[in-house]
């Protein structure tokens, strides 16, 4: 299969990709499939996919805890090396592409005291709840590689 095709198929539409990349047949490894499944559990366990209600949380937490994906998965990356490309290259258009616009908005409101502000508290959870969505397609895309029962609806 395809990436570009496989993609289509969990939503990720609207991600840009060099034609040329596009055109390169899936082969996952063992490593990439267990990497897969490494960083599955880390995003089903977080606020990246499950749902916040207005009276939990915290924002700072959450915008924390989403940050934390990029040391997980570059943990994840060093820990399999160049045995899991496939993963590697899925994750890292998946980090810079839709985690990256997030964190990079909020980590400077949050500096800027936005979660003093109930407003930008506001804004920050209908956004999150965009971020969550785009994620939890990566976590049933996870799930695929991993060829393991995909949960990611399970508690929502």
């Amino acid at each position: 299969m395809k990436l570009e095709t496989w993609l289509r198929k969990w939503n990720f539409t609207s991600l840009k990709i060099n034609a040329k990349f596009l055109e390169v047949e899936l082969k996952f490894t063992d490593s990439d499939k267990l990497a897969a499944w490494e960083m599955y559990v880390e995003l089903l366990t977080r606020i990246t996919t499950q749902r916040l209600k207005i009276e939990d949380g915290d924002e700072q937490a959450a915008l924390d805890s989403i940050s934390s994906i990029y040391g997980t998965t570059r943990e994840i990356l060093k820990r399999y090396g160049s045995s899991c490309f496939e993963f590697t290259k899925i994750s890292v258009i998946i980090l810079n592409q839709v985690i990256r616009p997030f964190t990079s908005k909020w980590h400077k409101r949050s500096n800027e005291k936005a979660f003093e502000n109930p407003v930008e508290c506001k804004t920050f959870r209908a956004e999150l709840e965009i971020l969550q969505e785009q994620i939890r397609n990566y976590t049933r895309l996870l799930s695929d590689i991993a060829e393991v029962e995909d949960l990611t609806e399970l508690e929502n």
